[in-house]
């Protein structure tokens, strides 16, 4: 009778767990073989003389205690020993002293408290068993686009459930500006960090991220899923404006036209969902100057002067391409510099780029490299540039004392003279 009242018991456990927790066949026999050895193991002492055997397809779980046979009387530990005539008597006739006796278990006879310390030794391991897959699952989908409905939304971070029911946090910091979130509201992101402290992960996803421009333009613009357009570079400052650099691969399309579409049907899906966040859309080139002007939106190609090796460029426009190229508040200038990894500055057009002048970062062995900083943000980039600048403008301005400024010009003066000669 008991082994009748414990495989129906098995066999509800393992249809309860596998339905709920989509555990396949073999993790879940292991799991309870666990279970079983983990709960003999607190009542026997010990598990190493125990064998589990499973067989969840018919609910068979049978459970062997291996014994060594000792003489009547000499028994000193029952978990371990059997004496001779208990062994003889247990199916087993022919047992001798010394010899190894298996003796089954009958698990459902050690009553409702066992059973129970079972099913909560085997909740405990499904449980960890999950939340390492789940760890798993999202580790591998960092950087990927996932999308959760809104459940609850607190001051520094919003709580997303995905379809599975996981936990997803989208911090505040996270967020775009201007996002405001409805209970019950699909939201999308990007996995941006999945920690597992404790084997209790922690999904945090990102609106800021600049993966989430990337996979939004991977849904909008099938060229770029399909490999023909690849995204080379993007910078974001979210809410505000975004650049990115696009190839093609196929030189019949339009890399630029495709993420744009006829008259902006696939870039205005995007803007929407970056809270009108505006979108410049620039084709990519492994020329530095080139991708330089087209970051700074500008409609001729500039004069500039590059230092490759310190990633910084001083670029020469008219007093008309200035303003455009810095941008509002900074934005325009700021975004190349992002995409293009360069550090851009701008200047006026005229003596700042004449062949013949010296540029300042020349005289570093002779003048302090914080006062020629502070004469390059003056707009000062050339030998000439400070020359020609009134003496008292660069004492007020620079806010350098009288003789520093004198210095520094019969240092610069001499240069020339010296050409000069």
């Amino acid at each position: 009778m008991a082994k009748k009242e414990q495989a129906p018991n098995m066999v509800e456990q393992f249809a309860e767990f596998k339905e709920l927790k989509h555990i396949d066949k073999t993790t879940m026999i292991s799991v309870l073989e666990e279970s079983f050895l983990s709960v003999l193991a607190k009542m026997f002492g010990t598990d190493e003389n125990l064998d589990v055997i499973m067989n969840p397809d018919k609910g068979d779980v049978q459970i062997f205690q291996n014994l060594i046979v000792v003489p009547d009387g000499k028994v000193t530990n029952p978990n371990t020993q059997i004496s001779l005539s208990d062994a003889r008597a247990d199916n087993d006739p022919d047992a001798e002293i010394g010899e190894e006796h298996t003796k089954e278990i009958i698990f459902a006879s050690f009553g409702r408290r066992a059973i129970l310390n079972l099913r909560q030794t085997l909740q405990s391991k499904i449980l960890d068993l999950q939340k390492e897959a789940i760890y798993s699952k999202f580790k591998e989908l960092e950087g990927e686009l996932v999308s959760g409905e809104v459940y609850q939304t607190w001051s520094k971070e919003t709580l997303l459930l995905d379809d599975d029911k996981n936990e997803l946090l989208l911090p505040k910091s996270e967020s775009i500006p201007g996002d405001f979130f409805r209970k019950g509201e699909t939201v999308r992101a990007v996995v941006a960090n999945v920690d597992n402290k404790n084997n209790n992960p922690k999904i945090t996803v990102s609106r800021t991220n600049e993966n989430f421009l990337r996979r939004l333009f991977e849904l909008e613009v099938p060229e770029i899923h399909d490999g023909l357009i690849n995204i080379r570079a993007v910078a974001r400052i979210p809410g505000e404006r975004a650049k990115i650099a696009v190839e093609s691969y196929d030189d019949r399309i339009d890399a630029v036209g495709a993420c744009v579409g006829v008259k902006g049907s696939r870039i205005h899906g995007i803007v929407r969902e970056l809270r009108n966040e505006n979108i410049d859309v620039i084709n990519y080139t492994s020329n530095p100057e080139v991708l330089i002007g087209r970051a700074l939106n500008l409609s001729r190609p500039p004069q500039m002067r590059l230092d490759t090796e310190a990633k910084k460029a001083e670029v020469f426009l008219r007093p008309d391409e200035i303003s455009l190229a810095i941008g509002k508040g900074g934005l325009n200038i700021k975004l190349a510099s992002m995409l293009t990894g360069y550090t851009i500055d701008v200047y006026r057009e005229g003596a700042y780029a004449n062949e013949e002048d010296i540029y300042l970062d020349e005289f570093k062995d002779e003048i302090e490299g914080w006062i020629i900083d502070t004469l390059k943000n003056m707009g000062c980039i050339t030998a000439k540039s400070v020359i020609n600048t009134p003496r008292q403008e660069l004492i007020d301005k620079a806010d350098l004392e009288e003789d520093t400024v004198d210095e520094i010009l019969q240092i610069l003066k001499a240069e020339f003279d010296e050409y000069s000669n």
